[in-house]
């Protein structure tokens, strides 16, 4: 199983979007600042949304609608951010 994810920092007032196959281990990583440049020094991260998908061309293909247009008003109206 794959997951996109979103991410929101208060302290940044930024949000990230990403996808994992371990949603639990990626969400350490970008808290501990590793492999992220983008979330590195900005946390901490909290999981806002999440969709679980069966393959990584679903995911890829969810992550980019997520980060369009459609996809930012989406997470708008479901999570407020």
């Amino acid at each position: 199983m794959f997951y996109v994810y979103v991410i929101y920092s208060e302290k940044a007032g930024r949000k990230y979007t990403g996808y994992t196959t371990d949603i639990d281990k990626r969400l350490e990583e970008h808290n501990h600042d590793l492999l992220s440049k983008y979330t590195k020094k900005k946390g901490p991260w909290v999981l806002i949304y999440k969709e679980e998908l069966e393959t990584i061309g679903e995911a890829l293909a969810r992550e980019k609608i997520l980060k369009s247009g459609v996809g930012r008003d989406f997470l708008k109206k479901i999570t407020g951010k």
